[in-house]
């Protein structure tokens, strides 16, 4: 059994695509390859086959692996629902809902199952990839820690620390780190590497041979700017709206919900040539000119809802429609297109119950019964589309309301209303396949990029994988991972 633990001095240095790329690296040299991580926040989640959820970044990484997601993979998750509550997912099944300081109590007793889980997923694999959380650094955050030195010494799973130059004072993070912590959670810290290098990589290596001198830890070496890295799923809702508006014809505007989840929704068309995609951020009107809106996923549909109508965006919307422009809603957003919600027993927060939109002839309840299942089926032209579920809401159709789509088993999800101008439905993944995309971008006059997202996914992969082994000391690398008992 071996093991390796890339932790970060801060967050969005890189970690995510480090390990899927690693990973994807280590499966090409014939290796049997697992992604870990013991606890993620995000509410970018994914779906097991099980139904269970995990991080997106994981099933990311069991791509790069070439294997299925599972639960074993992320064995907590963390769903922020308000700025001091978040749902805890524990091996894929919601466990409640907790305020921030019940949850540092609760850590200590999860160890023992991320522990467990960790080594139920070396038991089937020549090495393990796992990824940190945030920043061993945060001292402040040490006791009773699951993601970070806590993990890795009840573990035994060296480390090896990135640090990004990108954002400038990445010898001070690297240093430091050593610095703050513990000496004993740094000496689980055997090596370094430098991600985000951009120019010349000899420019770097006084810089590097100083970092070995101050530290005594391995240089496992200097990662290049990864452009194949932004064709990657994004895990934090921090990295939407960067790189600005790609493509050309139709425009399609999604607002920026304050708890958007799942927002890789919208990835391929971000990829795509024949549309443009612009995510509208919090004091932003929703543009004029936009062929098609999409009310994203949520994971607070009410409070999210009353988000929308302190930016305006109700009005904006229905002057949208008014103009003849197309809307879709997915999920949180299908709710909210609907004429009501409720939440009797505050699942989602604060209970009550509020009026929707009203362009669809729907209604919801937020249930304690979470649905989370892959999804397959086809959209009224026939075409196909795989995807998933993951929501609280149960939705009441009005009779006789045309469906969005049906399931492969036949049966029908979401509502079409104004003669196909208003759509609305729970799956996600909509846009991933060429044909149901085509299908979708038909509406608004745009073909559509041929390429599934999941063969571009894969194709990235290889592209992170090649420069991390053109860049990185890999041997050094597999010895220190061997090192883990």
């Amino acid at each position: 059994m071996a093991g390796v633990m890339i932790q970060g001095t801060g967050s969005d240095v890189g970690k995510s695509v480090l390990v899927a790329g690693l990973c994807r690296l280590l499966t090409n040299r014939g290796l049997r390859v697992r992604p870990f991580k013991a606890q993620n926040m995000s509410n970018n989640a994914a779906v097991c086959a099980d139904g269970g959820e995990i991080g997106r970044a994981q099933a990311l990484q069991a791509m790069a692996c070439r294997v299925p997601p599972t639960t074993t993979m992320n064995p907590v998750l963390l769903k922020p629902q308000s700025d001091r509550t978040s749902q805890l997912v524990v091996a894929g099944r919601v466990a409640g809902t907790m305020a921030a300081g019940d949850y540092r109590r609760r850590r200590e007793e999860l160890l023992g199952q991320v522990v467990a889980a960790y080594r139920r997923l070396s038991a089937e694999a020549d090495i393990v990839v796992v990824e940190g959380a945030g920043s061993p650094a945060e001292i402040n955050l040490r006791a009773g820690d699951i993601a970070n030195m806590g993990f890795a010494r009840a573990a035994g799973v060296p480390v090896v620390l990135a640090g990004d130059i990108d954002r400038g004072g990445v010898i001070a993070a690297l240093v430091g780190t050593q610095v703050v912590i513990d000496p004993a959670d740094a000496a689980m810290i055997r090596g370094f590497l430098v991600n985000k290098f951009r120019g010349d990589p000899a420019l770097f290596d006084d810089g590097r041979a100083e970092i070995v001198a101050r530290t005594g830890w391995r240089d496992i070496g200097l990662v290049p700017w990864l452009p194949n890295a932004a064709r990657l799923p994004a895990e934090d809702a921090v990295a939407l709206g960067r790189g600005g508006e790609r493509g050309e014809g139709p425009l399609i505007a999604v607002p920026m919900l304050s708890r958007i989840a799942n927002f890789d929704d919208f990835d391929a068309l971000a990829h795509d040539p024949a549309v443009r995609l612009r995510m509208i951020p919090p004091g932003e009107p929703l543009p004029g000119d936009a062929a098609l809106v999409i009310l994203p996923g949520t994971k607070a549909t009410i409070a999210d809802l009353a988000f929308l109508r302190e930016q305006g965006w109700d009005i904006d919307l229905a002057a949208h429609v008014r103009r003849g422009g197309q809307v879709i809603g997915i999920c949180g957003g299908y709710q909210m297109l609907g004429t009501g919600i409720a939440d009797p027993d505050g699942i989602e927060g604060v209970a009550g119950q509020v009026a929707g939109l009203g362009f669809l002839p729907v209604e919801t309840v937020i249930a304690g019964v979470k649905t989370t299942r892959p999804a397959t089926g086809t959209l009224a032209d026939g075409a196909a589309f795989a995807g998933y579920e993951i929501h609280a809401g149960v939705t009441t159709v009005a009779p006789g309301t045309p469906p969005f789509l049906h399931f492969a088993d036949g049966s029908p999800d979401g509502a079409v209303a104004r003669d196909g101008q208003v759509a609305g439905c729970y799956v996600h993944g909509l846009f991933d396949a060429a044909t149901a995309r085509a299908s979708l971008l038909a509406r608004i006059g745009a073909a559509g990029d041929p390429l599934d997202r999941r063969e571009a996914i894969d194709a990235a992969l290889d592209g992170v994988a090649a420069a991390l082994e053109a860049a990185l000391d890999i041997d050094a690398l597999l010895d220190i991972a061997g090192e883990a008992p």
